[in-house]
């Protein structure tokens, strides 16, 4: 699925209204700041990466590094303090909550959380939860129900389920139908952010397997992560954050087996799963002396 003539670097030249190549997403030198006017702090500095209809990209960096903020601006959730958010074609950058509720009902983008519980409701089974976004659409009842149930299939879920509440269900199986209630809609991008860090290595391999072949069905994924391992198999390109900034991107084969940036070979020797020596508390040390303050 890779695709290295798109994704990272500057938009393709188009011509005509609607081209083939063009990024289902760009972010463009986006800068977010928190914080009072005299002490703001930099959360996101000047970060510009796209993704290409299809692709999967890999968004990896520990906690703090941006990464969350990142996408909750692209969500329209936090502002941009600088810079640009075009979603399939369309500047969102200053869009306010009608025009984002406009665009969200449309199914341009979809938002996977971390904790499933955030994003289904704890009264609503099953079926509801995942009806709700097409009848919202005003999709008929008989053509939601056929949806829910292809859905329900495609994250290897059984119809036995669809009757329970989100409390009812175990953490790998309200993940899923989180994944497809971001899907059912069929929307050209799915963001998940950490999607499978609280989950255990069971589940997490399950979810890691739906991705996959999402991503071998043409689906558009920023896969948010801290961890390098579970994004490695599933990533057409990586892009690292480190405090913000974006330090390194890349198809995903040459940032796992060639690293330019300080950070990015910390992480990789950090991975037990793509390097049989993790790194030692020397090393770490050393290569953290190497990285911007």
């Amino acid at each position: 699925m890779s695709n290295d003539t798109a994704g990272f670097g500057p938009a393709p030249e188009t011509t005509g209204s609607e081209p083939a190549t063009r990024p289902v997403l760009e972010v463009r030198g986006l800068e977010v700041r928190y914080g009072p006017r005299r002490r703001r702090r930099h959360a996101l500095r000047g970060v510009s990466l796209s993704v290409a209809p299809g692709e999967t990209v890999g968004i990896i960096g520990e906690t703090g590094s941006g990464k969350s903020t990142l996408a909750r601006a692209v969500l329209g959730l936090v502002r941009a303090s600088a810079g640009s958010v075009v979603l399939d074609g369309e500047d969102v950058t200053a869009h306010g909550g009608r025009q984002w509720r406009a665009l969200r009902r449309r199914g341009v983008v979809q938002y996977v959380f971390q904790d499933p519980l955030r994003s289904l409701d704890p009264d609503l089974t099953v079926e509801a939860s995942l009806g709700e976004p097409l009848l919202v659409r005003g999709v008929s009842r008989a053509e939601t129900a056929r949806r829910v149930r292809a859905f329900l299939a495609r994250v290897h879920l059984t119809e036995d389920l669809l009757g329970r509440l989100p409390g009812e269900l175990s953490g790998g199986q309200r993940q899923r139908v989180a994944v497809a209630r971001a899907l059912v809609t069929e929307p050209r991008l799915v963001i998940l952010d950490e999607p499978v860090s609280a989950l255990d290595a069971a589940n997490r391999v399950q979810i890691l397997r739906i991705l996959e072949e999402l991503r071998d069905d043409g689906v558009s994924l920023v896969f948010i992560s801290h961890d390098l391992g579970s994004v490695a198999g599933i990533a057409d390109r990586i892009a690292v954050l480190y405090r913000g900034e974006l330090v390194e991107t890349g198809a995903a084969r040459e940032v796992i087996g060639r690293p330019r940036h300080p950070y990015t070979r910390l992480l990789v020797r950090s991975a037990p799963t793509l390097r049989s020596a993790p790194a030692d508390r020397a090393e770490r040390a050393a290569l953290r002396a190497l990285l911007p303050a």
